[in-house]
């Protein structure tokens, strides 16, 4: 699934309309409080500034349903955007129409533009034709480098593609490549390991996976799921009554493909998810009648590590515990650091997982650290993301 990059066109002087993704957290002050994701977004801002294009950027911001909401304005963004690059960007107070275009004729080569949030339009998540071409009308290239947003198939993400030539930015190569050579030809052993609340958000990925990796480690709150369908005792932990079933059945396929599945042997329990709970630590076939499994345990860790020690690529998803509370961050923490020192190939999916190893003081220790939570997950379930189809192969 190899993509034309931005580096394979010659964007001399032509207006470049780049979809990024700036969907950044705002502290109470209205200012970025977080800039992972436009800090994301300069390689390929730069690169197109350094050679003469007029750089047009697109994005949304928060759910702001269609309608003009002050509180999703990109004005802060364009500050921070400002700041880090070093140069001016100039913000309009609209994303199509007469406000962007006069503004775009006024731009000297090199120049930056960022329009108004794109999802002040109804339109835009309707990928409505008329608005989708009403984008491509401002530029002569489209650049998508919003990984995060690509499994949605919006106007700015997919429906502006079929009106300009469209090509990957180098964020959007990187992790188009990256994630994709995981799923595809994979230095061995390849482990997966997935994490966070709920089997249901994770069954095609499950069902994927097993079809591709050497060893699959199950942790979080989706982990007490297996457990059950094992016939372990959870006490009032977080099971998915209904899905205890599929979680045999996904053993069971694992058993067949020769994909070793490790569960937790222990767990850390507390009788509620508190910052100040007094914690214990349990096997996880015996959690107390009402305690509740919150972070994998000590000797689940040690297991764990020794897989980790001995894979060549890892792709995790989820955290392993409520990583949030310092009684049960532990494991998650663990497994971060062993991660960050086994010197494979190591692949972190976005949200609660890329803030846990940011948390655990490694995230400059993995190989990459994917900008996307949702479009990852889609990617590594095997689907085809809308806003990488649209642009052009290589």
């Amino acid at each position: 699934m190899k993509k034309k990059s931005v580096a394979n066109v010659d964007v001399t002087g032509k207006r470049v309309l780049v979809r990024v993704d700036f969907n950044v957290p705002l502290d109470q002050n209205g200012n970025v409080a977080d800039d992972t994701r436009i800090k994301a977004a300069l390689p390929t801002i730069r690169y197109l500034t350094g050679r003469g294009a007029k750089v047009i950027l697109v994005s949304h911001l928060g759910r702001p349903k269609g309608k003009r909401d002050d509180r999703y304005r990109l004005d802060p963004v364009a500050h921070r955007l400002q700041e880090l690059l070093g140069r001016p960007v100039k913000k309009v107070d609209d994303c199509v129409g007469e406000e962007p275009k006069a503004a775009i004729a006024g731009m000297e080569r090199g120049g930056v533009l960022l329009l108004e949030n794109v999802r002040f339009y109804p339109e835009e998540e309707k990928n409505d034709e008329k608005f989708a071409r009403r984008l491509a009308e401002l530029a002569d290239l489209y650049v998508n480098d919003a990984f995060g947003a690509a499994h949605r198939a919006h106007a700015s993400t997919a429906g502006v593609a079929q009106f300009l030539p469209a090509v990957a930015g180098f964020l959007m190569e990187k992790e188009i490549n990256l994630l994709g050579k995981a799923l595809t030809d994979p230095e061995r052993p390849f482990l997966a390991i997935l994490g966070g609340a709920k089997v249901s958000d994770k069954i095609g990925v499950c069902e994927n996976l097993l079809e591709k990796v050497d060893a699959l480690i199950i942790g979080g709150g989706m982990a007490n799921t297996f457990l059950q369908a094992r016939g372990c005792a959870l006490g009032k932990s977080l099971v998915e009554a209904d899905k205890v079933e599929l979680a045999g059945r996904l053993m069971a396929k694992a058993g067949e493909k020769g994909v070793e599945l490790l569960l937790p042997v222990d767990l850390v329990v507390a009788l509620a998810p508190d910052p100040d709970a007094r914690p214990k630590v349990v096997p996880a076939a015996d959690v107390p009648a009402e305690w509740m499994a919150l972070d994998i345990g000590p000797e689940s860790v040690k297991i764990f590590r020794e897989t980790v020690a001995k894979a060549r690529t890892v792709v995790w998803n989820g955290p392993l515990g409520v990583f949030e509370m310092a009684p049960f961050a532990a494991g998650t923490f663990e497994i971060a650091r062993a991660l960050a020192q086994s010197g494979a190939v190591t692949i972190v999916g976005g949200g609660d997982t890329a803030a846990a190893v940011e948390k655990a003081g490694v995230a400059d220790k993995m190989t990459h650290i994917s900008t996307g939570g949702g479009a990852s997950l889609e990617f590594l379930e095997g689907k085809v993301l809308p806003g990488v189809a649209a642009l052009q192969d290589a």
